[in-house]
């Protein structure tokens, strides 16, 4: 008897294990397209306000595995919610999202994503970010369920309320807010806010079919690519006056600076010089890379 409940307990764990793998696993399904726009530059923003204050190594390490549960919730409540909303498009423009395979089923996509947001307002909670968890929730709701995604200003809307309310937390794990943390986080959420359209040039012909007024389709397409690439164009000057000079920054700070200005210069040339659908999505990811990099540069000059 006693070897035989040894054996039961055994096939509970292996099983509870497995679970909790696929869990993972499913997650990443959801997730994997937005870490860059997401975890990483929260992360590295973190490191920054880390940086800008003599706080000893150890509590850094304990803000990025808080912040690394936090954020990992922040992006789940958001994607899971949107491809509930959104399966008919993804299998006209993702088809590889769990929800259009078929990986998963509406009823336990919607399931897991309630027992998400439960856990990311507690999470939020106990970490003091209650606030920013609950700006978060309303934005992410008024977004996939409310019909903000349907129309570009809603969804800018939502998009520079997405910064704000992952950059302002990212820095107050470490320590309060300054006003110069401030300033990153509004210019950055002002820039994304205008130029995340970017994001939609890929999706043009499955946005058009569901009736998406999105900023390419309500002004067109080559009115769209001109006025974003010439927002790129202007991008690095506005980085400089408004971040890096007022920071009293150093010639490694200026330098550093310099990556994502370039960045920025030739996500301008590619928008209006390749129109590949595969071709917006990878100069789309690399407007991404460029918020990851404007982090980066935030660890020196902050």
């Amino acid at each position: 008897m006693h070897m035989k409940a040894e054996h039961v307990a055994l096939g509970m764990r292996i099983s509870v294990a497995e679970r909790i793998r696929y869990e993972m696993h499913l997650s990443w399904l959801f997730i994997k397209g937005d870490i860059s726009a997401t975890i990483v530059p929260t992360s590295l923003f973190t490191i920054a306000a880390w940086h800008s204050r003599s706080i000893p190594l150890y509590e850094l390490v304990a803000a990025l595995g808080s912040g690394l549960t936090y954020f990992w919730l922040y992006v789940c409540i958001f994607c899971v919610s949107n491809q509930l909303t959104g399966i008919e498009e993804d299998r006209l423009n993702k088809p590889y999202r769990p929800l259009a395979r078929g990986i998963v089923s509406y009823e336990g996509a919607l399931m897991r994503w309630i027992v998400l947001m439960a856990l990311f307002t507690f999470v939020g909670w106990w970490l003091d970010l209650l606030g920013w968890a609950l700006l978060w929730q309303a934005a992410t709701v008024l977004h996939n369920f409310g019909g903000w995604a349907r129309h570009w200003i809603g969804k800018h809307l939502v998009m520079g309320a997405g910064i704000v309310a992952g950059l302002a937390p990212a820095w107050e794990l470490v320590t309060p807010l300054t006003p110069i943390a401030w300033r990153w986080i509004i210019l950055l959420a002002c820039t994304v806010m205008l130029l995340v359209a970017a994001q939609d040039l890929r999706d043009i012909a499955g946005d058009r079919v569901i009736g998406r007024q999105t900023l390419p389709i309500v002004f067109g397409e080559m009115q769209t690519r001109a006025s974003l690439s010439f927002g790129f164009v202007l991008l690095p000057a506005v980085i400089y006056v408004g971040l890096i000079a007022p920071a009293d920054s150093t010639w490694a700070a200026l330098l550093c600076s310099m990556v994502p200005a370039a960045m920025s210069l030739w996500i301008a040339a590619r928008i209006v010089l390749y129109r590949t659908r595969q071709a917006d999505h990878q100069t789309y990811m690399l407007f991404t890379y460029w918020y990851c990099t404007m982090m980066l540069t935030a660890i020196v000059v902050l």
